[in-house]
């Protein structure tokens, strides 16, 4: 687990974007079972690739379709909130950071940490924006 202190910018970073965190299992599951698109981020302390990752989550939101919903959990600090948005990511192995989209319940899409990895936010962000464009209305 890692200190507040320490992730509380990180946190703060996709809440001021208007990311819903979400603390418990069962909020993970009320978010995901909703009918619409909803992308959940994986959010981690990871400089190498979560450096990018919320840039890239933020920029995304620039698309003329974006998901209706937006949510983050936290691993490493979330522990029970991440094990149940990494359940609904599979097969997909777990990874932090990691984002998928999700359209009335079902996995859609899925970038996981080696997409992200050495990978400039606008690239990240462009694999969203396409993905917005085919599931988002």
């Amino acid at each position: 687990m890692y200190p507040a202190e320490l992730v509380k910018p990180m946190r703060q970073d996709l809440a001021s974007a208007g990311f819903e965190e979400l603390f418990t299992p069962e909020s993970v599951q009320d978010a995901i079972n909703q009918s619409g698109t909803v992308l959940v981020v994986v959010n981690s302390v990871c400089g190498c690739a979560a450096a990018n990752a919320r840039p890239a989550a933020k920029l995304s939101l620039r698309n003329d379709k974006t998901p209706d919903r937006l949510v983050t959990v936290f691993a490493g600090v979330d522990r029970e909130a991440v094990d149940a948005a990494r359940s609904l990511m599979i097969p997909f192995p777990p990874s932090s950071p990691s984002m998928g989209l999700f359209k009335d319940g079902e996995l859609v899409h899925m970038i996981e940490r080696h997409h992200i990895e050495g990978r400039p936010a606008e690239v990240i962000a462009d694999n969203l924006m396409a993905a917005y464009d085919e599931f988002c209305e």
